[in-house]
């Protein structure tokens, strides 16, 4: 499930991620402040750090300022813009 969608927009697992990481954190950490599953952040931090919306220090992940532009963006009701499922 990738967490940005085609149109650049972030879906509702980016968004948890993005939340638990306005602190450093570990991986570890961010599964449990969103509380989701340790492989589903894996990928999603992967995802969002090549998106540039993430940074890592050491074992740390923080949300860039990007990152929290993402987050605070408002929800698009355009369900051509929503990923399939």
């Amino acid at each position: 499930m990738a967490c940005i969608n085609s149109t650049g927009e972030i879906n509702d697992m980016a968004r948890k991620i993005l939340a638990a990481i306005t602190q450093p954190a570990s991986l570890e950490q961010v599964a449990l402040l969103s509380g989701t599953p340790l492989y589903r952040i894996r990928s999603g931090v992967r995802e969002l750090l090549q998106a540039g919306l993430v940074e890592q220090k050491d074992q740390l992940y923080l949300a860039t300022a990007a990152g929290f532009a993402a987050h605070s963006k408002p929800v698009s009701n355009n369900p051509a813009a929503s990923p399939a499922k």
